[in-house]
């Protein structure tokens, strides 16, 4: 054994306490489980049964090794149970009381020399140690469920943890084959601290019917790549306990955007605390189950009281990667495209880039060599606007400057038919004012693609509060057809997935400037305490930080939340010309290219 503890205790055998037995009883280490509820100790023998069973019926380890593990764990309903263990850790109920007084049972029980771990995510662990005799070997080991899945332990210190406790457990988390990150101790620490202040910001959102529960979800899936929404995340993490991470980040922050949503009060209160108890902001089969169910708002299929307009011809305005690829996209999709640039030149390089992006997808397998000729066959370069008269739908993909939008717009609005539809792709301008630059703002609707065009599912549908029913609907009906999914949400910044991505991203930056993580150790967080497919600063550098501080500023404009104003940072690097990986350097040093 690479560590000092043969044996450890787990008092609390809910689902993490169970979870983390299972770990340390694979990994070899004696496990004394401690619950005061038999049921529960119950629970936890039949869970590593049955996940050994498994383990064994796919190969991964043998019969007799299954027998071995389950003889290392054993279930007690006194914590006296504890007293030759090395290391105990506490994962009771996110209660000061509760905790505080197994600490305090716990001094008198165990060795001089035993470690104590708390596995809070939400209270101080400072104030766990001060109150125990031995605040000098009192550390947060916060393990992310499920623990048996989840690499990321973040091992917490407060100032009174001696530095040979931590190097102890950090070294015991590596041998579980574990990612330890070092924290300090504050409410939410690194993953949580700024997961729960998106999923907060998600809940709100929602509260002000600004979009559906499946909107919001769908959005920041399909948008980020993340494994789940943020709304069915909270239901999985329980509202309840939600609820009170967020409170204990508030009383540590006083920053707005970690004062808990109302709503999350509301269904706490209600009992409505997500899949645990079978419904919380979804509906679920039974309590525990993690199949949802229909309920009185869940939208029904096709149920749009009004048609869209025919679309038989689009027109992408635009010549940059945007255009191209959404040029792309109708043009697979078996629509006739006509693709505008400031000059034919312009035009023809931006359907060259669409051919080579379509020769990688036959050298890949993706597509057909019939079908990338087709493809190409549907694009009809033009180096004027004149080229759009025709079009059912006109796509404007041209630089992020409202001014440039405008005067585009307004071309627009004498060039195209009347009934044509036209959209923006902004991300972050008010799409009204772009719509008011038209005699026929009815028409005009944000479409917003994400990047690559190609390979990203999601459409932000924009509406404003002059746009026609009939041109919303004929939005949707063209995502259907180009396999595209549409998310709907109201004219304001940042839209849905910008609104939650960029204040989460800003925090990370705030935790850096705060020396309270590394670069290195807040990306692992995210990455595999939140199964982010990549880590805020790595995402920062591939963005832009220039486009980052710009969105950054236009939702500081917008909300006048001192939360969201950005961080002085990232205005430095921007100043500083440090934008990422298009200039070899941002948050990080990048290979040019």
């Amino acid at each position: 054994m690479d560590t000092p503890f043969s044996t450890i205790a787990v008092v609390g055998l809910g689902t993490m306490g169970t979870g983390i037995a299972e770990v340390l009883a694979r990994a070899g280490h004696e496990v004394v489980g401690i619950d005061i509820d038999g049921a529960a100790s119950r629970r936890a023998v039949a869970s590593l049964e049955a996940a050994t069973e498994r383990a064994v019926r796919r190969g991964r380890i043998t019969e007799r090794e299954r027998g071995r593990v389950l003889a290392r764990f054993r279930t007690h309903d006194d914590l006296r149970a504890a007293a030759d263990a090395e290391l105990v850790v506490e994962v009771v109920p996110e209660s000061y009381e509760i905790k505080q007084q197994v600490f305090r049972e716990l001094d008198a029980i165990v060795s001089p020399n035993a470690i104590l771990a708390t596995g809070t995510n939400a209270l101080s662990v400072t104030r766990l140690a001060a109150e125990s005799l031995r605040p000098e070997r009192v550390l947060g080991l916060h393990f992310f469920n499920p623990a048996p899945a989840m690499r990321l332990v973040e091992v917490v210190s407060s100032v009174l943890t001696a530095p040979p406790a931590v190097e102890a457990v950090t070294a015991l988390a590596r041998s579980l084959g574990k990612e330890p990150v070092a924290v300090g101790d504050r409410p939410g620490f690194v993953a949580d601290g700024l997961l729960f202040g998106y999923l907060n910001q998600a809940a709100a959102m929602y509260e002000a019917n600004y979009a559906s529960r499946e909107d919001i979800d769908a959005a920041m899936r399909l948008g980020c790549g993340l494994p789940m929404g943020p709304l069915a995340l909270l239901d999985l993490i329980g509202i309840d306990t939600a609820r009170t991470v967020l409170e204990a980040m508030y009383a540590s922050s006083h920053d707005r955007l970690h004062a808990p949503a109302p709503v999350l009060r509301q269904l706490s209160e209600a009992g409505l605390t997500g899949r645990k108890a079978g419904r919380g902001f979804y509906t679920y089969a039974e309590p525990g189950s993690r199949t949802v169910v229909p309920d009185a708002l869940t939208p029904g299929e096709g149920t749009s009281p009004v048609a869209g307009r025919p679309v038989r011809s689009v027109g992408v305005a635009g010549s940059g990667t945007m255009a191209s690829g959404i040029a792309e996209v109708f043009a697979k999709a078996g629509r006739d495209v006509v693709l505008v640039a400031r000059g034919r030149e312009k035009a023809d390089a931006a359907k060259a880039r669409i051919a080579k992006s379509l020769e990688r997808s036959v050298a890949k397998g993706r597509l057909t060599a019939e079908a990338r000729d087709g493809a190409l066959a549907r694009i009809t370069p033009a180096g004027s606007p004149d080229a759009l008269a025709e079009v059912d739908l006109a796509v404007e993909a041209v630089a992020e400057d409202l001014a440039v939008k405008q005067q585009l717009f307004a071309t627009l609005d004498k060039v195209c038919k009347p009934g044509a539809v036209l959209a923006t792709t902004t991300s972050s301008l008010p799409v009204v004012a772009i719509a008011r630059a038209t005699s026929r703002p009815q028409d005009v609707v944000g479409m917003h693609f994400f990047n690559p065009a190609p390979a990203m599912k999601l459409v932000e549908v924009v509406r404003t509060v002059l746009t026609a029913d009939d041109v919303r609907a004929t939005v949707h009906e063209v995502c259907g057809t180009i396999r595209k999914h549409p998310v709907d949400c109201g004219d304001r910044a940042g839209f849905i997935v910008n609104a939650l991505l960029f204040p989460y991203l800003n925090n990370a930056i705030k935790m850096v400037e705060e020396h309270y993580a590394s670069l290195d150790d807040i990306d692992a967080a995210m990455k595999l305490g939140g199964g982010y497919p990549m880590g805020p600063f790595e995402l920062l550098d591939v963005v832009g930080l220039d486009v980052s501080l710009a969105i950054e500023k236009v939702l500081h404009d917008e909300f006048r939340d001192p939360g969201l104003a950005p961080a002085p940072l990232l205005e430095h690097l921007v100043a500083a010309g440090c934008l990422g990986r298009k200039t070899g350097r941002g948050f990080r040093e990048h290979a040019r290219r």
